[in-house]
């Protein structure tokens, strides 16, 4: 009798410690999802292009996560997500270039779509119109001070019409 039981505790502590399965999937325990490198998207790769410039991917893709010491010319794009407990997923993309520093292949886990991609732009243009403001902030705090620089001549308004000439009153010198 005692050494089924202590098989049993024997099997029991076994299958708790070996078995990752019940240790991801405790109840009430939150484990962190861990991303690593650069994320890559499918949107990303379908922007590159033959020919392109260093700086252009470097703009699409962002910095590469590897830089080969032995083959400068190639950058690699690495992604490692764990969502928590799941299987890790991981992909990775190599931008190759030229002598000239352009684009000369792309190879991975993407492909890169035939068709020009157009990205519809989420920006609206707004025409404010021009406000016509008498004084500027500067020219109201430098007034509370007495430094006010502004003439306090009539404006002349643009809409009135030249007086007559006869009309003027004239003094003798």
């Amino acid at each position: 009798m005692r050494s089924v039981f202590f098989c049993i505790v024997l099997l029991g502590s076994w299958l708790l410690v070996s078995c990752s399965y019940l240790l991801d999937h405790l109840p009430g325990v939150y484990t962190i999802p861990i991303q690593q490198g650069n994320i890559v998207d499918q949107t990303m790769i379908d922007q590159l292009r033959p020919n392109m410039t260093e700086r252009q991917v470097l703009y699409i893709m962002g910095s590469p996560m590897l830089v080969d010491t032995f083959h400068q010319k190639r950058w690699d794009y690495l992604y490692s997500s764990q969502p928590s407990g799941e299987d890790r997923q991981q992909k990775r993309v190599s931008v190759m270039f030229d002598e000239n520093d352009l684009v000369s292949g792309i190879q991975g886990d993407f492909r890169p779509s035939s068709t020009p991609v157009v990205k519809p732009s989420e920006e609206t243009t707004v025409d404010v119109p021009r406000r016509e403001i008498e004084r500027t902030m500067w020219q109201k705090i430098k007034g509370l001070f007495g430094f006010d620089d502004i003439d306090d001549a009539p404006r002349k308004d643009p809409d009135a019409k030249p007086a007559d000439s006869g009309s003027q009153i004239k003094t003798p010198l």
